[in-house]
């Protein structure tokens, strides 16, 4: 929904860079989205290439998180088979960014606001 304040952006979707989505699933490790560019009117626009998208979850004790990975590939079936070894990239990857986040969230410095040796300082959590 677009807002009427004057400093926010406008929300608008560019016609010339559409694309039909369709999701292709097995039900069992995750799902491709094959992402198939159009024109204004929804022909298809052999101009650009369709875009495959792969799509996972991961377990964490604080809920499922998705994975999502652009697949470069020519066909389906290529996408397909490339699938299992992107997942486990991008799965990787995130693991490394959680861990990341996890110790900069634990070594994080707790610094009291005020003047010095004056009471009254507030502490200030990150």
């Amino acid at each position: 929904m677009a807002t009427s304040d004057p400093k926010s952006p406008e929300l608008k979707l560019d016609p010339s860079k559409l694309y039909l989505e369709e999701v292709l699933t097995d039900r069992r490790i995750g799902t491709l989205r094959r992402l198939t560019p159009v024109t204004k009117d929804g022909t298809p626009d052999a101009t650009r290439a369709v875009v495959y998208v792969g799509e996972t979850q991961i377990l964490t004790p604080a809920g499922s998180i998705p994975i999502a990975f652009e697949i470069e590939a020519v066909s389906l079936g290529e996408a397909a088979e490339k699938f299992g070894t992107l997942a486990k990239d991008a799965i990787d990857r995130t693991v490394r960014e959680l861990q990341e986040l996890r110790r900069q969230a634990s070594s994080s410095i707790v610094v009291p606001q005020g003047p010095l040796g004056g009471g009254g300082g507030k502490i200030q959590l990150p």
